[in-house]
């Protein structure tokens, strides 16, 4: 399984049935792919093994219908029970497949399949994510699932390595409007008007991560509606100075949310200082939102967060919005807090030599805050 989630095909061993060997037929070649399912009654005994899944499904056969003209020569054809379709089945396989009596299979079935299946694979049904009742007859929660899959393989690379990573779904318009940020012809005014955009969504995306509460409420024609309540303990911190752009969004959504701020003066491409912090003095009790537009190396948003923990936030209680994000930072932050949640809305290519993200959008807070040297107007020297 390393080797397969690493890119690395195996040879896996045929085992016979009938000689009880692993050796009598060529091993068989398996190919990494997107989508590995490892199957088996025991994959869920061993957390080492349970450690490699991403999603672990227990298949129940609870009061599962056989094969009618099969389970009728068994069982009169009635609804059985799990233990008697286990039973069924292994008859059918053993003597069909494998050649053996019946009263081989039997005596097996009640010496050592039945004791193993309640001591050692029973017990680690509380270990699944996902259980499906009916077998392959449950179409509904095998659609599910094959959905949730389409889903994940539908997301960026870094989002599989990364499960807390999260990219908002890309359409036409938050590709129109990264197409406009981007561009270094647009003026500033629809610079900040496009960016404003895509940063409400940002910053709407990563609200979607906070805890809620269910809460019902009596609606204008005397009706329940059973809705959720919003989390009441949040607070912003944006990293000044292109953090402050994260601002209005954050405000527009969170009616009189409190804001703290960071101030990170960067020395040379991986030199940082803390130069000044302003934060809620009750920041450790409340969930925070960590506003910076571009993740780049990620050297200032893990003195950042850094900071935020010493001041007692728990780690699981930040997320950090975004607007791109390289690679890089993407790893450096991940790796270093895995419990904290990075919401943004495009993974970029990468650094350059001198550290900048491309192809990137050029000094965000410049082209914000309209102090990019190159756009501003010459100033007038009037003689004493």
């Amino acid at each position: 399984m390393e080797k397969l989630k690493h890119g690395q095909a195996v040879d896996i061993p045929k085992y016979d049935f009938k000689s009880y060997k692993n050796d009598v037929f060529p091993a068989r070649r398996v190919n990494p792919s997107d989508v590995i399912i490892l199957e088996g009654i025991l994959i869920f005994h061993d957390p080492r093994v349970r450690d490699l899944m991403s999603m672990k499904i227990f298949v129940d056969t609870d009061f599962a219908v056989m094969d009618t003209k099969f389970s009728s020569k068994l069982l009169g054809g009635k609804p059985i029970a799990d233990a008697d379709v286990r039973l069924a089945r292994r008859i059918r396989r053993d003597t069909v497949q494998k050649g053996r009596d019946i009263n081989t299979v039997l005596d097996q079935y009640s010496k050592f399949v039945k004791p193993a299946f309640d001591d050692f694979i029973l017990p680690t049904k509380k270990y699944a994510d996902v259980i499906i009742p009916r077998g392959g007859d449950n179409h509904v929660a095998i659609d599910l699932i094959v959905q949730h899959i389409r889903t994940k393989l539908g997301q960026h690379d870094l989002c599989k390595i990364y499960p807390n990573l999260y990219v908002i779904h890309s359409t036409f318009q938050i590709r129109g409007m990264h197409t406009l940020i981007r561009d270094s012809q647009t003026t500033k005014h629809d610079f900040v008007f496009y960016a404003d955009r895509l940063i409400r969504l940002v910053v709407e995306h990563g609200l979607g991560h906070l805890p809620f509460t269910e809460k019902q409420v009596i609606t204008p024609t005397d009706s329940v509606y059973t809705g959720v309540d919003f989390c009441k303990r949040l607070c912003g911190v944006s990293v000044i100075r292109s953090g402050e752009s994260m601002e209005n969004a954050l405000r527009a959504c969170c009616k009189g949310i409190k804001i703290g701020k960071i101030l990170i003066h960067r020395e040379g491409d991986n030199g940082q200082e803390l130069i000044y912090e302003k934060l809620p003095n009750d920041i450790s009790d409340r969930h925070v939102l960590l506003l910076d537009p571009i993740l780049g190396t990620g050297n200032s948003a893990v003195q950042a967060i850094s900071l935020l923990i010493k001041k007692g936030v728990p780690e699981s209680n930040i997320i950090f919005l975004n607007l791109i994000s390289a690679p890089q930072g993407v790893h450096v932050v991940c790796k270093r807090f895995p419990r904290i949640k990075i919401v943004t809305s495009e993974i970029e290519v990468g650094l350059n030599e001198d550290y900048r993200v491309v192809p990137g959008m050029g000094e965000f807070g410049d082209r914000y805050f309209g102090t990019d040297d190159d756009d501003q107007p010459p100033v007038p020297v009037v003689p004493h």
